[in-house]
């Protein structure tokens, strides 16, 4: 066997055998002990519930993941990249058709194989827990327009990307990397706007108690906000969120329905101080940044194995070819992500932290807050008592009971309801 293919399936089965170990782990930590900070809202049936629920979603995970392992080693020991490859490029079309072709064939195939285990998890597993709300008119609608947006907006963005590589050679990553960075700027402007109504509605907050609140909220932090819109989350879930639209002064926050239904107004306040906490503390600029970096490095890493005949080789690819090219990078790419994954999580729950912080800082009652986020853990079946390794690894958001202990240590430090 080429060294190449082995050092790959090495990496893959590496990776495979981490996720199986953390997840294990994390089903060790399970205890019938409820959290002391829970006892108010849990009692031992609903906390017995929820840790089926983990460990339901975590076996189908493990089972999830095993079957995609497998498949992937199938298909590259087989020599599934060069004989595809080489079927394409028999239909004669140009080398730019070519890897479009050949893309939208393993991007087809790759979601048609998960649509079992998308229709298990909603309408079985999702369903068994009083979660799924979604209809099948509305699962297949969601997919045909997932299609449609690949498509129009990946089609565009992954022909840019194979020209460029096809036609200025060692600049090929720095052209790329500017491209990518416009693409990714404009998705983040333009999809509030144009891409998330395709899949939901979005209607103005009625005039009353929570909409004067949240407004005199926003007004007390010097917080622009053009509106408050309700969307209906509870079409597809009855698990309930909270988010911000827009940019700059299109600034708009986003109520699910069933967070409406379920909480209190000066909980939904907290909530989104939360949120506004995320903007005020530069969390989605830096976010945006930290994402620019990291694709910058991944193309130039793209750039020095672009095209090389021994790795093409190794996957039986007679010919080298850009497409070809980046699918034996996503391969050997692996082990790096392996390392950065983690190294986001990190910075998403120092993130995390400080929007707390900023919530608890501003809002009447830090304890709102904390029952706010007691109440969303309980109903969306949280975990919550998650293994350290599984945290640091997995978890963009840090572990739910840590999160109100820490709300609870700055309102004993006191300091509260300062100037923003």
């Amino acid at each position: 066997m080429n060294p190449f293919l082995l050092l790959v399936l090495i990496f893959l089965t590496l990776a495979w055998v981490l996720d199986l170990v953390l997840e294990n782990r994390n089903l060790s930590c399970l205890s019938s002990a409820i959290p002391d900070a829970f006892t108010d809202v849990l009692d031992a049936k609903a906390y017995a519930r929820s840790q089926d629920y983990t460990r339901v979603r975590s076996r189908f995970s493990m089972v999830k993941g095993t079957f995609e392992y497998l498949l992937v080693v199938m298909f590259i020991s087989l020599g599934g990249i060069g004989l595809l490859d080489g079927w394409v490029r028999s239909l004669g079309f140009s080398p730019l058709v070519v890897g479009l072709v050949y893309f939208g064939i393993l991007g087809l195939a790759s979601d048609l194989l998960s649509i079992p285990f998308d229709l298990y998890l909603t309408f079985s597993l999702e369903e068994r827990f009083g979660f799924n709300t979604t209809t099948m008119r509305t699962f297949w609608s969601d997919r045909l327009k997932g299609y449609a947006l690949t498509m129009v907006l990946g089609g565009v963005l992954l022909g840019v990307v194979l020209w460029l590589f096809m036609r200025t050679d060692h600049q090929a990553w720095i052209w790329c990397w500017g491209c990518t960075t416009l693409f990714m700027i404009t998705i983040h402007y333009g999809a509030p706007r144009f891409i998330l109504p395709l899949f939901n509605d979005f209607t103005p907050l009625k005039e009353g108690e929570l909409r004067d609140a949240v407004t005199q909220f926003a007004e007390r932090v010097g917080f622009r906000l053009a509106g408050i819109v309700v969307m209906d989350g509870s079409r597809r879930s009855s698990k309930s969120n909270a988010f911000f639209t827009g940019f700059g002064s299109r600034k708009q926050i986003a109520l699910f329905d069933t967070l409406i239904e379920r909480r209190t107004v000066r909980e939904l306040v907290a909530i989104l101080a939360h949120e506004v906490g995320h903007y005020k503390c530069k969390h989605i600029i830096k976010g945006l940044i930290m994402g620019i970096a990291k694709t910058g490095v991944v193309f130039w890493l793209m750039a020095q194995v672009m095209g090389a005949r021994e790795l093409s080789a190794a996957f039986g690819v007679e010919v080298p070819s850009v497409h070809t090219g980046l699918v034996i990078f996503a391969l050997l790419y692996t082990p790096l992500s392996l390392v950065l994954g983690p190294v986001s999580n990190f910075f998403s729950r120092k993130h995390e932290w400080e929007a707390d912080r900023f919530a608890a800082l501003h809002i009447d009652d830090p304890e709102d807050l904390v029952t706010a986020l007691k109440k969303l853990a309980a109903d969306n079946l949280s975990n919550l008592t998650p293994h350290p390794w599984y945290v640091a690894l997995r978890y963009s958001h840090p572990p739910v009971v840590e999160r109100i202990r820490a709300i609870r240590r700055l309102a004993r430090a006191g300091g509260f309801h300062e100037a923003p």
